[in-house]
């Protein structure tokens, strides 16, 4: 199973609640966070649309 770590970059202040929602759909709530998930296309998905919020930091398998 391939997994990426996913790290939080941006604050969800004065977001759009769709960009909020999907940073707690990651799994992410504060900054600096990382999160490993799998490496699905629903979850790259969701990291493309936010990109000014998070950064992939590693891809493992």
């Amino acid at each position: 199973m391939a997994t990426i770590v996913v790290k939080q970059i941006g604050s969800p202040i004065r977001r759009p609640k769709i960009q909020r929602a999907t940073l707690k759909g990651l799994g992410l709530n504060k900054m600096h966070r990382t999160r490993e998930l799998e490496d699905t296309p629903s979850v790259r998905g969701m990291v493309n649309s936010i990109p000014h919020l998070v950064t992939i930091v590693e891809e493992k398998g």
